[in-house]
């Protein structure tokens, strides 16, 4: 290896940005970010950003280290053995190590009518493109919401107090994440917002047309702008370029989040899948394992031993408008318990958290490696789900998720 090494990050979100900037660490270390878009896109503010209640952009100056190289392009390929990186403009970038940070989106969808008539909102054009559709419409327009987990919730409860009439279609259970107090404490917001929720047998959706939404059970809705948020998928580069992936197309690594194929490819966030465990997409996850990825690049170039993936959670915050939210709290199993924290300290908690994001960020390009990565003694939990995924693969009866 030379003197110098050449880190290359593909992906610009919450991952990418944080493994590129804790790469800095090390001043014989260059590190060249590989992203579509010119500027860092703040994932959960998109919902604000369709409904016209907030922003979602962050100039890369505010977040990105002044080491870091900024390549706009998309990766078209990775060439393993030639440890190369072909984008889509026809050029190329050359690495010693490799950090896999591609995020996620929207999933394809399979329903009749999804693709060409709903509103993805997983990414930036896709928010904007909801935002100008919504602008188009009148305002007692019909707006349907397909999909109950936080995404779907956050955007139904955005558009509804911006004066939108909105139907929530749930496809089953309202918030399948949060305990049923939450469940409870969310819905009742809802309910006071006038969103329409509905949930239960049947409201899985059949088919979408230009304006209306055909549910399961045969009703059909009035919908003038339908938004879809049912799933995420993540881009199938790793698949093209011959790499181990998970059915879902995630990277597949060990617990140092190393690619089970090659020692120089380390991958964070979404498109990760640790032992085939993936952790939940999220910017909880996502900024951890960036930081996780940065070390284990680190440690390999220092002739040391990665650390192994050892990350709790706590929660998941999810906004129900500008003034109420919910702070759902959780085991260190990712599963939610009872006690939450709703109203308007559930809105100051998450608003907390949607700007310490940006604060953590632009905290780690100033000071590489101030990122503290919180560690469980013994890392329990993860190990319990790694014997699960173990016994269920050789066949094993499923066993009972841990008690809330």
């Amino acid at each position: 290896m030379s003197e110098n090494t050449e880190v290359v990050v593909i992906g610009g979100g919450y991952a990418g940005v944080m493994a590129a900037d804790r790469l800095t660490r090390r001043a014989d270390v260059t590190v060249t970010l590989v992203n579509p878009r010119p500027a860092f896109v703040h994932r959960i503010r998109l919902h604000q950003l369709a409904a016209g209640t907030g922003g979602a952009v962050v100039d890369y100056r505010e977040v990105l280290a002044d080491g870091v190289r900024l390549v706009v392009d998309t990766a078209a390929r990775i060439d393993a053995a030639g440890r190369r990186v072909a984008l889509t403009s026809g050029g190329s970038v050359g690495y010693d190590y490799l950090v896999y940070a591609v995020g996620s989106g929207s999933a394809d969808p399979l329903v009749p009518g999804a693709a060409e008539f709903g509103h993805p909102i997983a990414d930036l054009e896709g928010a904007e493109r909801l935002r100008r559709a919504l602008a188009d419409a009148p305002a007692t327009a019909a707006v349907t919401v397909v999909g109950a987990g936080p995404t779907g919730i956050e955007t139904a409860a955005e558009l509804a107090e911006a004066g939108r009439a909105v139907t929530l279609v749930c496809g089953g259970v309202l918030g399948p994440y949060l305990h049923p107090r939450g469940r409870l404490s969310v819905a009742a917001r809802l309910a006071r917002l006038g969103v329409a929720v509905l949930d239960g047998p049947g409201t899985g959706v059949a088919a979408v047309t230009r304006d209306a939404v055909r549910l399961d059970d045969g009703r059909e809705l009035p919908s003038r702008v339908t938004v879809w948020t049912a799933g995420f998928g993540v881009p199938d580069l790793a698949a093209r370029s011959g790499l181990s992936t998970d059915s879902l197309g995630r990277l597949l690594t060990d617990e140092t989040l190393t690619s089970v194929d090659d020692p120089r490819i380390v991958a964070a966030g979404d498109s990760a899948a640790p032992s085939g465990v993936p952790l939940r997409m999220s910017c909880q996850a996502a900024m951890p394992l960036g930081a996780r990825a940065a070390d284990t690049v680190l440690s390999r170039i220092a002739g040391d031993r990665p650390d192994p993936l050892n990350q709790p959670f706590g929660a998941q915050c999810i906004s129900l408008g500008r003034g109420e939210g919910i702070f759902q709290f959780a085991n260190r199993s990712d599963v939610a318990v009872r006690f939450a924290l709703d109203g308007r300290l559930g809105a100051k908690l998450k608003e907390a958290v949607c700007t310490g994001v940006v604060r953590h960020l632009a905290d780690e390009a100033h000071s590489p490696g101030g990122y503290r990565l919180h560690r469980v003694p013994g890392g329990a939990a993860r190990q319990r789900l790694l014997r699960g995924a173990g016994a269920r693969a050789a066949g094993a009866p499923e066993p009972a998720g841990p008690a809330r």
